[in-house]
């Protein structure tokens, strides 16, 4: 997008950015004002008393439309976008999430830094409490592992905990991952998570619907669970106590009919009454990534015949081998040595390997084949 000036008229989208940057004005009623006046341009040049008819539209948000010039900084906001490597992706914009655009109140623009692609639509959201025991951080880095190396997108809020764990292991499985924040783009929340997010946009994208410098509070993180929640398939909650933010994705993904995830935990640990609660609700008990897929491939079948299927997982060299002398056929490990030729050690790794990634399966007796 090029920098504004006043040398020349506004774009549509230019404006949008203006309304984005307004305090007090979120999508809702971005879209009221659209509906009424047809355009973003328009909305910026109305005058008051057609401002104050528009749904939701006092006088003071409508003087605060009127000020756009005084108190928002276009070209600057425009060239931190560019000089940050990020970009606007707008609601009409190809690679704007799918299934964003189903919720009520999806965003008018996200800034994102990395990419976002078409087989970002088979997408799951990880999420979880922010203190959370070593079980938890466990049990999320390896559901994300098996779900990332399934070729499943993997979508948190790059915050402390289940979140960064998440992250993490569908990372570690050479997957995509998608971070949507609850600040600015140019922040960094928490600090320690400046790496992590560096490599997030460099093997999928970090997200977020607010300007530069928005700090995050009370209000901005309930707004960011619901992009969390509105662009994927379902929800999985890992651990949450009674009053986690968590809840809260989970409950936006069931008011979105998306399907709703829980990992048990022990019975005598806070950070497990939020998913247990869940169970008891109704959402779906996940003890391994089999139970996620399971909903997910269901889901998937109703789809037209045209649509996106899942892509083969990242495999290590080593994973190749074995998974191409692999059949339905039940072979013991000895087998799998001689007919590849590899060490003992290299064939235990890469099956363990080829089973997160749900390529193989584990037989009684110590024999495998071939999913």
């Amino acid at each position: 997008t090029p920098l504004f000036t006043s040398l020349r008229p506004m774009t549509p989208r230019e404006a949008l950015v203006i309304l984005n940057l307004l305090e007090g004005i979120g999508p809702i009623r971005i879209r009221h004002l659209l509906e009424f006046f047809g355009e973003a341009t328009k909305v910026l040049q109305a005058p008051l008393p057609a401002l104050r008819r528009v749904k939701g539209i006092g006088d003071d948000l409508a003087s605060t439309i009127r000020q756009w010039e005084t108190t928002t900084d276009l070209a600057g906001e425009l060239k931190r976008v560019e000089e940050f490597g990020a970009r606007l992706v707008f609601q009409e914009d190809d690679e704007y999430p799918e299934l964003l655009r189903e919720i009520y109140d999806p965003p008018i623009v996200l800034y994102a830094k990395g990419r976002l692609l078409p087989e970002d639509c088979n997408s799951i959201a990880m999420v979880g409490a922010r203190r959370t025991t070593h079980y938890g951080q466990d049990t999320a880095r390896k559901l994300a592992y098996q779900l990332a190396g399934a070729g499943i997108t993997v979508v948190s809020g790059g915050a402390r905990g289940i979140d960064s764990a998440s992250h993490q292991g569908a990372l570690s499985a050479k997957g995509r991952t998608l971070a949507v924040l609850g600040t600015g783009i140019n922040i960094v929340y928490p600090a320690e998570n400046a790496e992590l997010y560096e490599r997030i946009s460099e093997n999928g994208a970090v997200l977020t619907q607010f300007p530069f410098n928005r700090k995050g509070d009370k209000q901005s993180f309930p707004i960011r669970n619901r992009i969390v929640a509105g662009m994927t398939l379902g929800t999985v909650v890992v651990e949450a106590d009674l009053k986690s933010g968590s809840l809260i994705t989970a409950n936006m993904a069931a008011d979105n009919n998306r399907q709703v995830f829980a990992v048990p935990g022990r019975v005598d640990s806070p950070q497990s009454r939020g998913c247990h609660n869940l169970i008891r609700e109704g959402a779906v008990l996940c003890e391994n990534a089999d139970d996620i897929l399971a909903e997910f491939e269901h889901l998937a079948l109703g789809q037209a015949d045209d649509s996106p299927t899942l892509p083969l997982a990242n495999l290590t060299e080593t994973e190749q081998k074995i998974l191409d002398v692999l059949d339905a056929t039940e072979q013991p490990i000895d087998t799998l040595i001689d007919r590849t030729g590899l060490p003992v050690s290299s064939v235990s790794v890469a099956l363990l390997g080829l089973e997160m990634k749900r390529l193989a399966k584990q037989l009684p007796g110590k024999l495998f084949a071939r999913r």
